[in-house]
């Protein structure tokens, strides 16, 4: 039994400690000082920093302040000296009134903690009031028939003051019919009584004079007086009596003014005149004195201002009741006012702390505040709340405080503010509540890294780009603000083919644009993989990485190359053979050409464009392969040249063309027999040539000028016609300049009408040919022109003539052929296939001896012009445009030469009794031209 009793006295001894411990901390966190009244501003009233164990300094440094609820503040803190000081002169009177301590209470509050500690002010009383009379004159009636001992009350003094500053006692001047007697009430005031000593006689002294004098205890003593002029009646003997000794009502505050309350009533039981009774207040406070009406005559009381619960529950009053005899009855009216719920609740922020970091942690305080209602009763409680919101919740801190704290965490990316609606709700019937709207900014800190729209990114780039070029804009967005979402873009470095990254491409750090440094090069690389890194300027700065993958797109930049036949390096020429016992289809030799272009731009087609004996030998298309077209004859010449054309299929397409050399022969010495008979002559006949070439170039320019004049004036006329019709009727305003010919048009003329000359040295006449005008020549880029090889060698000439085009010549297309004019031949006329034959005549071959002056040897590789522009021969007129150099075969097997016997290809066909191929048409002319 002994164990559990020692049990049970511990536990109790445990509950008693901790019992003593919470009453001491809540003792400790109430401090409570005293001031006297009327006290100057600044009034030291106690140190609040070594109360609240801080430093003076430390008040401004953790926010410590006062708070106050809706009242003036009386008080201020003094960060110099750490001490609390009044803020102005504290009437203690105003403050209580009659209450016999005045305590003025409010909390200080220490932000940083965020707590709060109660302070109590108990302001000390001073005499500074004195007793104070209602009138300072005042009559007293009484009835001569008074029998000594009546007692007539007097009037009260008031002082403001409390305890022994207060009224305390009362003095009469000396007289020998009244005495004073002061009886002590209930709630202790001094209810001064006159006391009739001996009886009245109104004939011997009809009036009587008395001063009344009130003072309080307080040092120094103060009072007052009041002047009592006593006067002496007739007979009336019976005095007011009222029916209660307390009349008590209750009023709700909201009554209107006019309301009537209650109603008094004192009964006189003397007859006539002495029995009117008139109502008076007899004692009534000076702010009670103007809420409330008497009715003299009849004895009911009105609300005559309206009540307001806040400022006073009750009224306490006395009523007196006096008949025409001077004699009174004395009542008291207690009105007690009810509360109604008619004050919204009060909502006051004490702190806000906004903005908040979106990573403050869940239970950072971001608001307290205080909600208070007027009110009493449950008409006074208040219950706060916000709306529903997962992210914040409410918590009641005690004394009407209320912390808005975080109960999650904060997102600004997902929400930047929020606006918070706290809600204040009474309890009175009907509630009344109150709104307050606090908007509350998350700050942003870095917590996204950069994004891009893709995960990767494939990028197209033609080749031979400008350097420079803007090849791609690559996009990120951060979900971040300010700083934080500014992105900065740049490549991640890398090496290609040996060179960094930076070298081939840059980006814009601000845009995230990507150019080009170089013009790249399909052949080199054609893909080209790379990081793009965008990282923000936070702290810590946040990146991502995406993949940018760029592809090169073919151009058609390179012109084919022919790998077979080699041109070769000796000086020499390449003879392929071809036995004359070959059949139709018989396999001579293979055009072998690649493209280092890719894709449709590397597919190459083969044409035979010029041969020596058009319809002997065809081109494959697709193969290259050089066959025999028929079967070999004699007449056949001994060395057979042909140009075959290699073309891609780019846009525009470009070509390269290779002249073949075809020996027909069944053996090597035949070959070399046949060319030992062939002799170069001496020397060249002098002729008139630059006589007639003279006369034919001044001819053709007249004529040409005056076209050009007379073309000058019928635009000038109709110009000019047109110009009378717009000044007529303006109807031809604004025709553009480009409907007139004017100096383009004529230079644009020119350029399409070219001549041409062709010579030959031997022949007894000039031989002059105006070809009509192409207009249908196509033109080409400067960088067609300038990637474009010389496709044949030029031959050196005695006789050259320039004949440089105004407009740069197109190079043939796929399916181009020679029309009728441009075949070779006699002035393009003679007779022969669609595809074009090559000059084997007599005449032909005197138009061509000029340009074959060399040896054979030299008549392969010449590099002197003849004619014309550059590799054109002066042949541009005859063969058309397209016709260039490297259209003219060795032709040393297939000349004749004026002036010898040998003709070498035409000998063998006399000798044979045959006709060269195609040349019947070509004799005659040529036949015609040397008689002439």
């Amino acid at each position: 039994m002994a164990a559990p009793t020692e049990r049970q006295y511990c536990r109790r001894l445990t509950l008693l400690c901790a019992l003593l411990g919470t009453l001491w901390e809540v003792r400790a966190s109430q401090i409570r000082y005293s001031v006297p009244e009327e006290r100057e501003k600044g009034y030291i009233v106690g140190n609040i920093s070594k109360d609240l164990g801080l430093e003076p300094r430390e008040l401004a440094q953790r926010g410590v302040r006062i708070v106050s609820r809706g009242r003036t503040q009386l008080f201020s803190l003094n960060p110099r000296s750490g001490s609390l000081v009044t803020a102005g002169r504290i009437d203690r009177e105003e403050l209580c009134a009659q209450s016999p301590r005045c305590l003025v209470t409010f909390k200080v509050l220490v932000e940083d903690r965020v707590k709060l500690y109660g302070i109590e002010v108990e302001v000390i009383d001073i005499n500074d009031n004195a007793p104070k009379f209602e009138a300072e004159n005042l009559e007293v009636k009484i009835s001569e028939i008074a029998a000594p001992g009546a007692r007539y009350p007097l009037p009260e003094a008031a002082d403001a003051d409390v305890g022994v500053n207060s009224l305390q006692s009362y003095q009469l001047s000396p007289n020998h019919h009244f005495s004073l007697d002061v009886q002590t009430g209930d709630d202790g005031t001094l209810n001064p009584e006159l006391v009739l000593e001996r009886a009245l006689d109104r004939e011997e002294e009809a009036i009587h004079h008395l001063v009344l004098t009130a003072s309080d205890g307080g040092d120094p003593r103060r009072s007052s007086t009041v002047r009592i002029q006593v006067t002496v009646l007739d007979t009336n003997d019976n005095a007011p009596v009222f029916a209660q000794p307390m009349y008590r009502v209750k009023v709700l505050e909201n009554v209107p003014p006019g309301t009537l309350l209650l109603t008094v009533r004192a009964s006189d039981r003397d007859e006539g005149a002495n029995g009117k009774v008139v109502y008076k207040f007899r004692k009534i406070n000076e702010k009670q004195s103007p809420l409330f009406h008497l009715d003299e005559d009849t004895g009911e009381i009105f609300v005559a201002k309206t009540l307001d619960y806040e400022d006073c529950s009750s009224y306490e009053m006395e009523i007196q009741a006096e008949d025409v005899g001077a004699l009174l009855g004395r009542t008291k009216v207690l009105i007690m006012v009810e509360d109604v719920n008619d004050n919204r609740p009060e909502v006051t922020i004490t702190s806000l702390f906004s903005p908040v970091r979106e990573d403050a942690p869940p239970g950072t305080v971001l608001i307290l505040f205080n909600a208070h209602d007027q009110d009493s009763g449950k008409n006074g409680q208040v219950v706060c709340s916000i709306q529903e919101n997962p992210s914040f919740k409410l918590e009641n801190s005690g004394d009407d405080y209320y912390r808005l704290l975080t109960a999650q965490n904060l997102d600004r990316e997902m929400a930047s503010e929020y606006n918070i609606t706290v809600t204040a709700t009474d309890r009175g019937t009907p509630s009344l509540s109150t709104e307050v709207h606090v908007t509350l900014y998350v700050t942003d800190i870095n917590d996204n890294p950069p994004t891009f729209s893709q995960a990767s990114y494939s990028v197209y780039l033609p080749e031979n780009n400008p350097r420079g070029t803007s090849i791609f804009s690559v996009t990120a967005h951060d979900l971040d603000d300010n700083e934080n979402a500014k992105i900065t873009y740049s490549l991640v470095e890398d090496t290609i083919q040996g060179a960094p990254l930076s070298s081939y491409i840059s980006i814009n750090s601000d845009t995230g644009a990507l150019y080009a440094l170089q013009s790249f090069d399909y052949e080199q690389f054609q893909h080209l993989q790379m990081q793009v890194k965008a990282h923000d300027n936070g702290n810590p700065p946040l990146n991502s990485n995406v993949s940018l993958n760029l592809f090169l797109l073919d151009q058609n930049d390179n012109t084919p190359k022919i790998l077979y036949p080699a041109l070769p390096t000796d000086g020499s020429t390449g003879v392929e053979l071809a036995p004359r016992s070959a059949e139709p289809g018989y396999l001579v030799t293979k055009v072998v050409a690649v493209d280092n272009d890719s894709g449709q731009n590397a597919w190459l087609s083969y044409r035979l464009l010029k041969a020596s004996e058009p319809g002997l030998f065809m081109v494959g298309l697709h193969t290259g392969e050089v066959r025999t077209a028929r079967a070999l004859v004699d007449r056949d010449a001994l060395k057979q040249s042909l140009v075959v054309s290699v073309q891609d299929h780019g846009q525009p397409p470009l070509s390269a063309t290779v002249t073949l050399t075809i020996a027909v022969a069944d053996s090597i010495p035949d070959v070399l027999a046949d060319l030992g008979s062939i002799k170069t002559p001496d020397d060249l006949e002098d002729s008139d040539l630059t006589l007639y070439l003279v006369v034919a170039v001044a001819v053709v320019s007249c004529v040409f000028l005056a076209f050009v004049l007379v073309l000058l004036m019928l635009r000038i006329r109709r110009w000019h016609a047109s110009s009378m019709l717009q000044t007529t009727n303006g109807r031809l305003t604004g025709v553009p300049p480009s409907h007139f010919v004017g100096v383009d048009g004529v230079q644009a003329f020119l350029q399409t009408y070219s001549q041409e000359f062709s010579l030959t040295a031997d022949s007894g006449k000039s031989h002059l040919i105006f070809p009509q005008p192409n207009y249908a020549d196509m033109l080409i880029s400067q960088e067609s022109c300038e990637k474009s090889e010389p496709l044949g060698d030029s031959v050196d000439s005695r006789f050259p003539i320039e004949d440089t085009p105004l407009v740069p010549q197109a190079p043939p297309n796929t399916d181009w052929r020679f029309s009728q004019a441009q075949r070779p031949g006699t002035s393009g006329s003679q007779n022969g296939d669609e595809t074009g034959t090559w000059p084997n005549n007599q005449f032909d071959t005197e138009m061509l001896q000029a340009m074959i002056l060399a040896s054979a040897s030299e008549a392969a590789d010449g590099s002197s012009t003849l004619g014309g522009g550059a590799g054109t021969m002066g042949l541009s007129a005859r063969y058309g445009p397209q016709f260039t150099l490297q259209h003219v075969p060795d032709y040393r097997q297939n000349v004749y030469i004026p002036g010898s016997n040998a003709t070498l290809t035409n000998a063998a066909g006399k000798r044979d009794g045959k006709t060269p191929a195609g040349g019947n048409g070509n004799k005659k002319k040529s036949g015609k031209k040397e008689k002439k």
